[in-house]
């Protein structure tokens, strides 16, 4: 039986708008901002790509460089990146850039795909055991458990807990090893040709799905429990 693995942000789930995120910080916080800077805010956080799961930063300052390219290899480094980027958007208050950090983990700041659940679940009928895959920087298994669909994850493999960021074929092996997986019978499905398909290099079959909001793609995950069949 074929195995599956899938990257998290991007491919399963989605990140809230940068609009969405600073709006929610603001209100959680008691700040406030007169709504035509706080779409300014956002636009300019976004082009930061301060936003986790988010856009890209346009730039990364070159004091970020060396932070920004090991950012997913532990809780730390992933923090003061992205507040690092945060932090060239002046906001109102300094306490916001933790507290904007903070938000982007809460299962709230994320949906999931509109066919993830039911590739999951068809999945797991078929008796494929399925794992997660992510360049992260926290604990992502609370936003599994809020959304309903930790049940049918059977190993999380999560950079910050092992030091090792995807492409780096070492990561792909932790998951495959967790799952008593041959790669030559796993898929990769991810957003990221880069990172994600590091997972080639140990053997997998990689499918490859475009990071979007979510309204503009709702079926773009059909097609794995078929692809994962033809892997035997």
């Amino acid at each position: 039986m074929a195995t599956v693995l899938f990257d998290f942000s991007g491919t399963l789930f989605r990140i809230e708008s940068a609009g969405s995120w600073l709006r929610a910080t603001l209100d959680e916080t008691g700040a406030t901002l007169p709504e035509a800077e706080l779409e300014g805010k956002a636009r300019a956080l976004e082009a930061a790509g301060a936003l986790p799961g988010g856009a890209p930063p346009q730039w990364v300052p070159e004091e970020l460089t060396e932070l920004w390219r090991r950012r997913d290899e532990s809780a730390a480094l992933h923090r003061a990146a992205y507040t690092g980027l945060a932090r060239r958007v002046p906001l109102p208050d300094p306490a916001l850039y933790d507290a904007l950090y903070e938000r982007h983990m809460s299962p709230a700041a994320w949906a999931p795909y509109p066919d993830a659940a039911e590739v999951l679940r068809t999945l797991v009928d078929r008796g494929v055991r399925v794992g997660v895959v992510s360049n992260i920087g926290w604990d992502l298994r609370p936003v599994f458990r809020a959304h309903g669909l930790d049940a049918h994850v059977d190993a999380y493999v999560l950079s910050y807990e092992h030091g090792v960021q995807k492409p780096d074929p070492r990561l792909f092996r932790v998951a495959c090893e967790a799952l008593g997986a041959d790669p030559r019978r796993t898929l990769m499905v991810g957003d990221n040709r880069r990172a994600d398909g590091g997972a080639a290099a140990l053997g997998c079959a990689v499918h490859f799905v475009d990071h979007r909001p979510a309204r503009l793609r709702p079926d773009a995950l059909r097609p794995v429990p078929d692809l994962a069949a033809a892997l035997g």
